[in-house]
């Protein structure tokens, strides 16, 4: 059983800051990309930024210059750095992961967090 779990969303004025944190436990032997998504009402999900286990990163457009996104190995997490906060980035935040299990090392399967909400007041 694999889990992710997610921390860190709350309410913040625009042009402030939040730090989500998304921490993977249980039957894990490989973490590959991790990612945040996130989904606005009326709006499909979309990709807010990826980092392989190599370190290679993409931003969507919208949060380039503005969003960090960094994991911890040792302690399987992945975060994401939200600076300069506009209400557009108001949404829920889904952290995402590609992991293999102790009980099938070889397959990667894609887990979700729950979800934390996010809300930029102008």
């Amino acid at each position: 059983q694999v889990q992710l779990v997610e921390s860190g969303g709350g309410l913040v004025q625009a042009g402030g800051s939040l730090r989500l944190s998304c921490a993977a436990s249980g039957s894990i032997f490989r973490i590959n990309n991790m990612g945040w998504y996130r989904q606005a009402p009326g709006k499909q999900r979309e990709l807010v930024a990826v980092i392989t286990s190599g370190g290679s990163i993409n931003y969507a457009n919208s949060v380039k210059g503005r969003f960090t996104i960094s994991r911890d190995n040792a302690k399987n997490t992945v975060y994401l750095q939200m600076n300069s906060l506009k209400p557009e980035d108001t949404a829920v935040y889904y952290c995402n992961a590609a992991i293999s299990t102790i009980q099938a090392m070889g397959v990667m399967s894609a887990y979700w967090g729950q979800g934390t909400q996010v809300t930029v007041s102008s």
